[in-house]
Formats: C-alpha cells, sequence, structure tokens
C-alpha cells in the first residue's frame, strides 16, 4: 500500500497513536499541527504541544509540518464564539473546529499535497451503506469515549476521504500502545476545556478579546417581575444554576437570555423542560433529506444522553424535533444530532425550544 495520509497530530496521546497505526497499516504519513490560536495562558497550540506532535513524528520517521489556520480559526471558530454569548445563544466551539478546519482547510490542504485522507485521532467510526453507497458515521465502540457528536456536520466526501483509527480502542489500550512505543505524551492528559479560554473564564476572554464592557441589566422571573440585576448576558447559559448572586426562597436557574431587552430570566428547575426544538444549519448524512417524520433518537448537548423523538425535515434547513419526554434546559446554538441505533444521521444547530 502506498496511499497516502495526512495525520492531525495535536500533540495529544490520541492523534499520535492513530498516526502509529497508519503508518503500520502501510500508509505513506505526513503528520501535521495546526496553528490555531495564540495567548499567553492558551491550551491551545502551544510550543509543548507542537514539540509533542514532532517527537512522535520523528519516532515514526514521518515528515513534520506546523499550518498556520489562525487567520480562519478566528473567523470560524473564535468570532462565532463571541457572536453566539452576544445573541443570547450557548456555541459549541469544537463543533466548528472540526466543521470548518479539520475537515474543510486541512482536508483542502491534503488534497494540495496529494493524500487521499485526513486522519484524527477522534474516537468514531466511518463505514459505507451498501444499500445506499452512502458513506455513514458511527458511534465509537465505547460509548465513554464517542464523539460522534461532535462530527455530525461531516459532508459525503469529507466521510469519503477521513479515517478514525481509533473508533473500536478504548483509552486505556490507547495509553497502552503509547507507552509501549515510549511516546513522550503517553501520560498526557485530555484537554477538558475550550483550548482558546484559559481556566474556562470564557466571559473574561470575550471581553478581553473585544474590548468591550457588557452592560448590567435585569433578572426577571417567568411573569416579568425584575427580582435583581445580572452582569451581563455573556455571562450565563440555559440551565446555570452557580454565579446568579439572587437570594431566592428556593433555586433558580437560568430560563432565557434576551439580547434585545438585556434581560436574563430565571426559573425554577420544573420550568426549564421543553418537549420539541427547531434546528437550522442542519447537515443530514445517511440520506439527501429526512422523508416523513422519523423516529430517531436525540442528543440535545454533548454529553446528554439520547432520547427518542418524532423528527420531521420542515424545508431544507429546518428540523422540527418532538421529544417522547421534555428535556431540561434545551439551549439555543447548542446541537442537536440525531442517531439511529449507532449510526448518526445528522444534526443541526438549536434556535428554538417550546
Amino acid at each position: 500500500m502506498n496511499e497516502k495520509a495526512i495525520i492531525a497530530m495535536s500533540g495529544g496521546v490520541d492523534s499520535a497513536v492513530a498516526a502509529l497505526i497508519m503508518k503500520e497499516r502501510g500508509y505513506d504519513c505526513i503528520g501535521v499541527t495546526m496553528k490555531l490560536f495564540e495567548g499567553s495562558d492558551s491550551k491551545c497550540c502551544s510550543l509543548d504541544d507542537v514539540e509533542d506532535a514532532k517527537s512522535v513524528a520523528r519516532y515514526l520517521g514521518i515528515p513534520h509540518y506546523v499550518f498556520n489556520f489562525k487567520p480562519r480559526f478566528k473567523e470560524a471558530v473564535i468570532d462565532r464564539f463571541v457572536y453566539a454569548y452576544e445573541n443570547g445563544m450557548t456555541p459549541n466551539p469544537c463543533i466548528d473546529c472540526n466543521r470548518f478546519l479539520k475537515f474543510d482547510e486541512l482536508y483542502r490542504r491534503a488534497r494540495e499535497l496529494g493524500c487521499g485522507y485526513v486522519v484524527t485521532g477522534h474516537y468514531a467510526v466511518t463505514d459505507r451503506d451498501r444499500e445506499t453507497g452512502r458513506y455513514i458515521l458511527k458511534k465509537a465502540a465505547y460509548a465513554d469515549k464517542d464523539q460522534s457528536y461532535v462530527l455530525y456536520s461531516m459532508t459525503q466526501e469529507q466521510l469519503a476521504h477521513t479515517l478514525f483509527p481509533l473508533g473500536g480502542m478504548s483509552k486505556p489500550d490507547v495509553r497502552r500502545l503509547a507507552e509501549e512505543n515510549g511516546f513522550i505524551n503517553a501520560r498526557k492528559r485530555d484537554s477538558q476545556d475550550i483550548c482558546f479560554v484559559p481556566d474556562g473564564r470564557y466571559a473574561d476572554f470575550i471581553e478581553s478579546y473585544t474590548g468591550k464592557m457588557y452592560p448590567e441589566g435585569d433578572f426577571t422571573d417567568i411573569e416579568g417581575n425584575v427580582i435583581g440585576r445580572h452582569k451581563g448576558i455573556i455571562r450565563y447559559t440555559v440551565g446555570q444554576r452557580k454565579g446568579l448572586g439572587l437570594a431566592m426562597k428556593e433555586p433558580v436557574y437560568v430560563r432565557s437570555v434576551d439580547p434585545e431587552s438585556n434581560t436574563v430570566t430565571v426559573a425554577r428547575d420544573s420550568e426549564l423542560y421543553s418537549k420539541r426544538l427547531e434546528a437550522k444549519d442542519i447537515n443530514i448524512i445517511t440520506s439527501e433529506r429526512i422523508e416523513g417524520t422519523k423516529r430517531l433518537k436525540a442528543r440535545i448537548r454533548y454529553r446528554h444522553k439520547e432520547q427518542w423523538a418524532s423528527v420531521t425535515q420542515t424545508d431544507g434547513d429546518t428540523l422540527l424535533v418532538e421529544f417522547d419526554e421534555p428535556q431540561r434546559a434545551i439551549t439555543k446554538g447548542q446541537s442537536v444530532v440525531l442517531y439511529d441505533g449507532d449510526i448518526v444521521v445528522g444534526g443541526g444547530t438549536i434556535f428554538s425550544a417550546q
């Protein structure tokens, strides 16, 4: 085999082992680290990460390059992140990074280098439906590491030219392989935070990034009564309890954020539930579109347990999802991802919940 593959090497153990597996399978591999962001406290694209990736590439005997994608990352990930919070939504920048950087910019660069595949350390599986001929995306073998949720926006062309060699592996297996090969990052901790936001303090990041101060406004209850003052809408997301600073007789949570009136509405936990949502900016993987009403399971955030729902594609770019049981804190800006068993049907960005 002499097929060429570009390996997205973040400096972490997952992408390192993905590169190892592809080399062992006989692929002609090129390691690439994407330079996405630079900041004094950034957890993204640090010099240590680049050196860890280079170390693994040297061990494997494959070339390694650093590609500067900072302008595209700013436009497609950071600016969208800021826009979402300024408009009362809660974004998922990891989905945008996969969509616009790894499987768009990096895929284009791979083609320029004559590489037939982009390889990443994601825990997911690609396959092909024998009946329809369409490429499909499936959950990883181990549910605790499954990352199919953040990959739902992949197109047929991208799926046809992407490989996820860790899809059938557990994390302990990945670390064991790294240790057996003496990788410097074998015990490196997984990143849990948004890579460009130091210590998870996203509101401080937004203020620093934009140079703006976001004005205080009213906290209201669901009847519209003013019950306190908030510290700027970018500091609140649906379902939030901590940091509200409200003295109430019982716990309250953020129910909605309205940028036009600069108000944050809070409610009791029992008042956070909705049975239906609408999503736009959709991508359907298993077919050209969803015909009629389909019975599928839906996940409304990364760690959410999938729930049964009836799903209708109401036009070219809108999904209506009606759950069998009300779901807590359906949040604008997050993604709803649809599953048929272990197969990702598709998904979209939530813009309303009722």
